[in-house]
């Protein structure tokens, strides 16, 4: 829509072809970059090493859903207010929406067929949701519909989440001993799957772009690329130290013996490279995006329905009549839309 500036002409030095694959292609059209990315994220399992130890469970590098289930069993100690499983709650098409949505992909479900019909009345989407309510009511923290990122970075920062999946980016936090009191005792695995072929597993960048018809390009650009370098990432190590440099946006970073010895740094790039926007589901689809559909249409319905996701969370309606709002909303804004 030449919306944005294209970033084909940055110096030689900046190195595009260093940014990873997955990032590059999701901000590139016919092959030209519009957007720069300041770091990169997919979602993992961050777990308690010593409460998966205690609980006589060892968790696998790639475990299933129904592992993660018996783990989060094992490991829930409600007296002790600690839960075996913490995972986003609160509405919203980036809060639970992204999690759900990645998470469906794993059960087989997605949100159209490739004639755009919405898909919430199929069986694969009554398995996540049910799936889903049954972890959280049993072993979730209480109050878990009003729980987004930064609540349950909270709550597993004080020891009280067995497992949380969520963003690869927050082990730099769970791994903080300044900010976490299980600082040293969080392991990392990859998000979970049924065997289907697809992980509950997202894809994401925060990135730059600059708007086009600025007056001041060259000094964004400058901006941009300086932001985005390969320099600015050494910078951020001197001063804050390798685990704490924005990850998941260069080949060099982890291919860097220093970043190597990072903790999470193997796990954040192996969930990167399992993800797969182009090809998300188990099943065809006619849109690109693994925890979205990337139509402009997508952030209003994917709230909608993250309402109503939230609502059965929060028991104050059943999956069936979720799943049936779910159904009509998307099916009324799609036909709005004109699909």
């Amino acid at each position: 829509n030449g919306w944005l500036v294209a970033l084909d002409d940055l110096s030689d030095s900046y190195d595009a072809d260093d940014i990873l694959p997955a990032m590059r292609d999701g901000l590139s059209y016919d092959g030209t970059l519009y957007a720069a990315p300041f770091y990169g994220e997919s979602s993992m399992i961050m777990y308690r090493t010593d409460l998966m130890e205690e609980a006589g469970l060892e968790m696998p590098d790639a475990p299933t859903w129904d592992f993660v289930k018996e783990a989060a069993e094992a490991m829930t100690d409600k007296d002790a207010e600690i839960y075996g499983v913490c995972l986003r709650g609160k509405a919203g098409w980036g809060e639970n929406m992204a999690f759900l949505t990645a998470m469906s992909n794993s059960f087989g479900a997605r949100w159209f067929d490739e004639d755009w019909t919405p898909q919430f009345d199929s069986e694969a989407w009554s398995q996540t949701l049910n799936f889903y309510l049954d972890l959280m009511n049993n072993y979730g923290p209480p109050g878990a519909s009003t729980n987004g990122f930064n609540e349950n970075l909270a709550l597993f920062q004080q020891g009280k989440c067995g497992m949380w999946i969520d963003a690869t980016v927050a082990a730099s936090f769970v791994t903080n001993p300044n900010d976490s009191t299980v600082a040293d005792q969080v392991g990392f695995a990859l998000a979970p799957d049924n065997g289907l072929g697809k992980r509950g597993n997202w894809l994401w960048a925060w990135s730059l772009g600059i708007p086009a018809g600025t007056d001041a390009e060259d000094a964004a650009k400058t901006f941009v690329a300086w932001a985005t370098s390969k320099e600015y990432t050494q910078l951020v190590a001197e001063k804050e130290g390798w685990a704490n440099v924005p990850p998941g946006t260069r080949t060099s970073l982890y291919e860097n013996e220093e970043y190597q010895k990072v903790p999470f740094a193997e796990m954040t790039l192996n969930s990167i490279n399992e993800a797969d926007p182009n090809q998300p589901t188990v099943d065809p689809v006619p849109y690109t995006g693994v925890q979205f559909v990337a139509i402009p249409e997508f952030a209003g319905i994917g709230t909608q329905v993250g309402q109503e996701f939230s609502a059965a969370l929060a028991g104050q309606q059943s999956v069936e009549q979720a799943l049936e709002n779910a159904q009509a909303i998307t099916t009324d804004e799609m036909e709005a839309a004109g699909y």
